[in-house]
């Protein structure tokens, strides 16, 4: 059973509570329902729409009550540590210096140039977009496998953060492209995706501005994951002290 407040599924651990009340908020299941029907929903079909509602911030929102104290205060520690992080890579702004020299850069590296091939096949400008776009979708298959098959919302969310930072190690090498000062694997300067991409679309002009809403979309997806995150967390907490043996 699904709480419709506070979205805590009942555990095995859970049976010595009295049947219909939710283990997490102490809510009656059916005198909540009946008395919020009016304050939430007041459309004809809340039938068709509230279940779906439910099921989706059950999904996104869902945590596991049934793990060891230590698994959650790992997960704080991680939080904290992804948090702090995110923000460096934000406060520093379109510093190649920084991002280049992080060691994630290292690691996005290989995804960005598996890019090129993947989306070879769509024309020679996605060809060279490819790598850049690649890198940023690549979080999102973990992402996916942890949320739906594994049921680990928390790190799916650092998946999340990953995509973002990916958003952000891509700003400069897009504000590099009229002059490609950046150094390239190949060391030849025509290789420079974003300088043949601007010039075949004639819109070298405004590197400035592309890299500046690449870098945005990673502060705004850094962000996101971090409150979600940081929801996960609340949750997980709410249901540990209504159930302190845990």
């Amino acid at each position: 059973m699904i709480c419709p407040k506070c979205q805590y599924e009942a555990q095995d651990h859970d049976r010595d509570i009295a049947e219909g009340v939710c283990p997490a908020c102490g809510i009656a299941y059916k005198k909540w329902r009946e008395e919020s029907e009016d304050k939430i929903i007041n459309k004809p079909n809340i039938e068709v729409g509230e279940p779906l509602l439910s099921r989706f911030y059950y999904y996104v929102f869902f945590m596991p009550s049934d793990r060891d104290e230590s698994a959650f205060w790992g997960r704080s520690i991680l939080f904290v540590w992804f948090f702090i992080w995110g923000w460096s890579f934000i406060l520093q702004g379109i510093d190649w210096s920084y991002i280049g020299g992080s060691f994630l850069h290292y690691v996005n590296l290989p995804f960005h140039e598996y890019g090129h091939i993947f989306f070879r096949p769509f024309g020679t400008v996605w060809m060279f977009m490819g790598g850049s776009f690649f890198q940023i979708l690549v979080p999102l298959a973990p992402l996916a496998y942890f949320m739906v098959l594994k049921r680990d919302n928390f790190a799916a969310s650092l998946m999340l953060w990953w995509s973002g930072q990916n958003f952000i190690d891509v700003s400069p090498y897009i504000a590099d492209a009229p002059t490609r000062y950046l150094p390239l694997i190949t060391r030849i300067d025509s290789t420079h995706d974003w300088w043949n991409v601007l010039n075949m679309t004639n819109n070298m002009d405004n590197a400035a501005f592309y890299a500046r809403i690449c870098f945005l979309l990673g502060v705004l997806v850094i962000v996101l994951s971090q409150l979600w995150g940081a929801k996960l967390l609340l949750v997980e907490l709410k249901g540990r002290i209504a159930n302190p043996e845990l």
